[in-house]
């Protein structure tokens, strides 16, 4: 089936469950709250492709675990790649200030330096205990986690917050963290060190500067470094992702999953089968050849009137079970 024959008129339509009224609390220490146990466990695994999204998806919306859980749910997503803020909340990190993108002021900035090191004490202190209750409350109804993207593996995090983000994403039940390729190989070196004495894999997740050869030097300084390819950046940066995912699919993790234009069409994010990226091909290519890694919606373009990113995460759910269900 080429791409254009699944369009927007074959998404889903009107909205899922509405859910009001005050949150209901958990029926025991790793129970899941009442209000998501009565919608029913999702299921995206098509074909035998894990459909995932990474939570990054719903940050216009409250993003609590409790509610990325239920947005799952509504979405018919089983499998996620979390962020790292509803984790850390969940756990009972210190409170973060209000973070003004652009020109900040002193006082701004001295309270942004102090929660970073208040973070950092945090991380290198926190229990396990958090973040295994919040492994065992997402897969009670149906969800795992794969992957944790926390902003704790940045060139200005230390070895300490590195150690937790590792050991945080093995108490959650992920296979990898995720985190932007650094531009220092010293970097992906130390990641992986870190990442090898945890026995986790670091995804290295990147945007236009993403070549066919980018994860190369980092892969090979430890095989605890792989890749967590953007395949809808990729086609924005001019590329095509299909000869890259054929040839490096053991390195693959995870893909996140997106339609881009390509670079000579504008390179904006679009609409699921109205831009250049073969999302169809891509999915199809990795039910055909039964590659292990998920399939990642992030969701990027701009949300339509009326609409919200639950809904349009719904929509893309769908577009790929359409996908992989056709011959």
């Amino acid at each position: 089936m080429k791409k254009t024959e699944i369009s927007r008129r074959g998404f889903l339509t009107g909205t899922t469950m509405a859910l009001t009224g005050a949150l209901v609390a958990t029926e025991s220490v790793f129970g899941v709250p009442a209000y998501i146990k009565n919608l029913g466990k999702p299921n995206s695994v098509f074909n035998g492709v894990q459909v995932g999204a990474i939570t990054y998806s719903w940050r216009s919306m409250p993003g609590s675990a409790e509610d990325i859980l239920r947005y799952c749910i509504e979405c018919n997503i089983s499998a996620i790649e979390l962020m790292g803020p509803t984790a850390e909340e969940f756990a009972g990190a210190p409170e973060a200030p209000s973070f003004t993108r652009g020109t900040q002021t002193d006082e701004q900035k001295t309270a942004r330096a102090e929660y970073a090191q208040k973070m950092a004490a945090w991380r290198a202190a926190v229990s396990m205990d958090k973040f295994v209750q919040l492994k065992k409350m997402y897969n009670k109804a149906g969800v795992s986690i794969y992957a944790y993207k926390p902003n704790a593996l940045g060139s200005n995090n230390t070895d300490a917050e590195v150690d937790y983000a590792c050991r945080a994403a093995k108490a959650m039940g992920a296979s990898h963290t995720t985190v932007e390729i650094p531009k220092d190989s010293s970097e992906s070196k130390r990641l992986g060190d870190i990442a090898a004495k945890n026995k986790i894999y670091i995804g290295y997740h990147g945007h236009l500067q993403q070549t066919y050869t980018i994860w190369d030097e980092a892969m090979a300084q430890s095989k605890y470094n792989a890749m967590n390819f953007d395949m809808g950046h990729y086609v924005a940066a001019g590329l095509d992702p299909i000869p890259l995912i054929t040839d490096k699919y053991q390195h693959i993790l995870s893909m996140h999953t997106k339609d881009r234009k390509s670079k000579a069409n504008g390179g904006e994010n679009v609409v699921w089968g109205e831009g250049d990226t073969p999302i169809v091909e891509a999915l199809q290519l990795i039910r055909n050849n039964k590659y292990k890694f998920p399939a990642t919606i992030e969701l990027e373009y701009p949300i339509p009137a009326g609409s919200d990113a639950v809904k349009e995460t719904a929509k893309c759910v769908e577009y790929a079970r359409k996908a992989l269900e056709a011959s």
